[in-house]
């Protein structure tokens, strides 16, 4: 029998439930083709209605367990590209084409997941024991304001999510690892570390440093999602407007696949919005796609038993209160599925 223990590691290297992921781009999901992907280990398909509206089901065909994703858009319905089974966004079995009155029609068959998207993204609701219900998803300010305006890119790691997460609340990395780039290339390479509570989380940032280089990330840990922010100081070559803020959201895919999600914000307005849009696009992409590959080499690099053999040091107080996080969330919900068991 697996103890306690080992099952919070579990849930803690598979992933939170109880949470609102992101999962694709908002262009990405279309009403004339279904998109498949894999969400907490489990494989998940998403499409759009006839009238835009998003589903997402198991990506499981309950005749034969064929691929949903590999199927087609039959009026707002999924339909199996195997044997032409038609399931709808509930994860209700429409129709069995081959043989009409089968038994199979009317059944609900599929898991269903809870959709909506903001700020060119779609977020999926992964339900728990004690949270089966999803709460309000809880969006970045900087989302709702007119004075901002950002790109979302995306990208597939082959690396466990909690890699991902470390290397965001690891502000010294940025002057060792990026030290070639454009924007992080300044400041000093020796420093201490110091961990702020907030309302909503956490701040760790570098003591001796501000506005040289990336100094500091904040995390903001909500009941339905958890993101982080950091800003990385633009020099007057950059063009028009404030800092760059890097907004991360990170989705555990499998035990050594994740998908992140950074926009990259800038406060601008008027025609200066317009002027970094272009400069942008035209010049500063390809950089900051760059230093983005940096950091996926090197945590795709890591060993899967990394985390039993490092040798912690003071710069890692946000790794260590990111992952305090992490295991007493997955403590609670492993507890909470205990109970319901025993009951």
């Amino acid at each position: 029998m697996t103890d306690k223990k080992s099952l919070i590691e579990e849930r803690v290297n598979t992933g939170l439930r109880g949470q609102w992921y992101p999962v694709a781009k908002s262009v990405e999901i279309r009403k004339d083709r279904p998109y498949g992907t894999e969400l907490l280990g489990e494989k998940i398909v998403l499409w759009r209605d006839e009238n835009g509206a998003l589903k997402c089901i198991e990506d499981f065909c309950p005749h034969r367990g064929a691929p949903l994703s590999y199927g087609e858009i039959h009026d707002g319905n999924i339909g199996c590209r195997y044997h032409g089974v038609i399931v709808d966004g509930e994860g209700v079995v429409q129709r069995v084409p081959a043989m009409p009155e089968c038994a199979l029609e009317g059944r609900k068959a599929l898991n269903h997941f809870p959709v909506t998207e903001a700020y060119d993204a779609v977020f999926v609701y992964v339900p728990s024991v004690e949270q089966p219900e999803p709460p309000e998803l809880t969006l970045p300010k900087e989302f709702s304001s007119d004075e901002w305006a950002g790109f979302l890119c995306t990208s597939v790691w082959e690396c466990n999510y909690r890699y991902a997460l470390d290397n965001l609340a690891d502000p010294m990395h940025g002057c060792y690892l990026h030290a070639d780039s454009f924007t992080l290339a300044f400041g000093s390479k020796q420093d201490l570390m110091e961990l702020n509570k907030t309302d909503d989380g956490f701040l760790i940032r570098r003591v001796g440093q501000v506005g040289a280089n990336f100094d500091w990330t904040e995390f903001e840990v909500h009941p339905g999602n958890m993101f982080c922010f950091l800003d990385i100081p633009y020099p007057p070559a950059a063009g028009p407007g404030g800092v760059f803020r890097i907004i991360g959201f990170v989705s555990p895919m499998g035990p050594r696949k994740c998908k992140v999600f950074f926009w990259r914000m800038r406060q601008v307005e008027g025609f200066a919005r317009e002027s970094w849009r272009f400069l942008y696009r035209a010049k500063m992409e390809k950089t900051h796609w760059d230093v983005l590959e940096q950091d996926r080499v090197m945590l795709e690099g890591m060993p899967d038993d990394a985390r039993k053999r490092e040798m912690l040091y003071q710069h890692d107080l946000g790794v260590s209160r990111l992952r305090q996080i992490l295991t007493r969330a997955a403590k609670k919900q492993v507890e909470a599925e205990l109970k319901v068991a025993a009951e």
